[in-house]
């Protein structure tokens, strides 16, 4: 009886053993038919317009990447001639001034007395004139006569022509007091706006003392320093797209003076640009971007559309509804249209690549073009979109 038992319990221990394994087997037969299927499924990608460009024959511009600071090409400071207290200061920073314009004021009290002062000893000494010019008549006519010496006559000339000196120094004296007293209204020498205001009304000013600064900035430029090396393929009128701080489109610029002369310790070369707009712009602000020092064209895809997680470099094209990984050929980098672009063979013209935009897709990934994108070129030079049931 009992070996009955102990039999009947490997035989069930036995059939649930098979059980187990039969069940093991069909789950992963389930599994790999499963990893089939979804192996066989490619997701579609779905590409908008911005996600695609051509490959087209572009005109690239080369140069020397420069940066610098925005400065106005006429900036100055308007600064006290003379001492005294600032009576009136009529602008602030922002205001718009005129060349000649009355900006402000230093006390005149004391320049106008002055001025009368010297005037007076002006008239004074134009009377000593009067008394000695008819001293030395007299004198002539008695001399003429045989009355008295020619010494005497020689002596009232003496005294004529020393009142004569000491009218004109008091006339130049007079001319210095007016002067004074006209250098105590503030003028703007020239157009522009207040940048800063450097004192206040009722301060006390000294000679040649800051009292605010004007910038015109409807002329701004930078001033870029380039190595000597560099410096020798700049030339005048070369033209630079600068991204300006802040910005977000490019300033067209060109070269408008270059130093004759490097710089003492670092012997660069400086080189000013001057912007062809500038709406909007400060002086301040900084500037980068590339100066143009020669030109070419050829097959070029922008910077970024160029992947490098292989050992060659490649680029993602859309062949039949499917993203092929083109290996290409890097050549010269320039400039185009603001963008930084490279020039590239082993790929045809008007080929369809995918932005840098878009991440790097798996070879052989199907996609599709969006409704907006039909009418793009890109859409043109692609086949139809696949059948719903290949999408699946």
């Amino acid at each position: 009886m009992k070996r009955w038992i102990k039999w009947s319990l490997m035989a069930l221990v036995i059939a649930l053993l098979a059980i187990g394994i039969l069940r093991a087997l069909s789950a992963r037969k389930a599994q790999q038919t499963a990893l089939v299927t979804a192996q066989g499924a490619q997701t579609v990608v779905e590409l908008a317009a911005s996600d695609v460009l051509q490959v087209k024959s572009q005109e690239l511009m080369r140069g020397l990447p420069v940066s610098g600071t925005l400065k106005a090409v006429n900036a100055t400071f308007v600064k006290a001639r003379v001492a005294g207290e600032l009576q009136e200061l009529k602008v602030r920073e922002g205001d718009s001034v005129q060349a000649g314009q009355l900006i402000g004021r230093i006390d005149p009290a004391e320049y106008d007395a002055r001025l009368r002062q010297a005037q007076q000893q002006a008239d004074a000494a134009q009377a000593q004139i009067d008394i000695a010019q008819r001293q030395f008549d007299n004198n002539k006519a008695l001399v003429d006569q045989g009355f008295i010496s020619k010494t005497a006559l020689d002596t009232s000339l003496a005294n004529l022509n020393g009142a004569r000196a000491t009218h004109l120094a008091a006339v130049a004296a007079a001319d210095v007091a007016r002067k004074s007293a006209t250098d105590t209204r503030l003028l703007a020498p020239i157009s522009g706006q207040i940048s800063q205001r450097l004192a206040q009304p009722g301060e006390r000013v000294a000679v040649d003392a800051r009292i605010v600064e004007i910038v015109d900035v409807s002329r701004l430029e930078i001033e870029a320093a380039l190595s000597a090396a560099d410096s020798l393929d700049v030339r005048l009128g070369q033209e630079a797209l600068l991204q300006i701080e802040g910005g977000t489109q490019p300033v067209a610029a060109r070269v408008v003076r270059i130093n004759p002369s490097t710089q003492a310790g670092s012997r660069s070369v400086l080189v000013y640009l001057g912007l062809n707009s500038t709406n909007g712009l400060r002086q301040g602000l900084f500037a980068q971007g590339t100066l143009g020092t020669a030109k070419m064209t050829a097959l070029a895809v922008p910077v970024s559309a160029v992947r490098t997680d292989k050992p060659a470099p490649y680029v993602q094209l859309v062949d039949k509804q499917q993203v092929v990984h083109q290996t290409v050929t890097l050549g010269e980098r320039g400039e185009a249209g603001g963008q930084a672009m490279v020039a590239v063979t082993g790929v045809a013209e008007n080929s369809v690549v995918l932005a840098g935009t878009i991440g790097t897709l798996r070879e052989g990934t199907l996609v599709k073009f969006t409704a907006a994108q039909a009418t793009a070129p890109a859409a043109a030079s692609a086949p139809p979109a696949p059948p719903a049931s290949q999408a699946r």
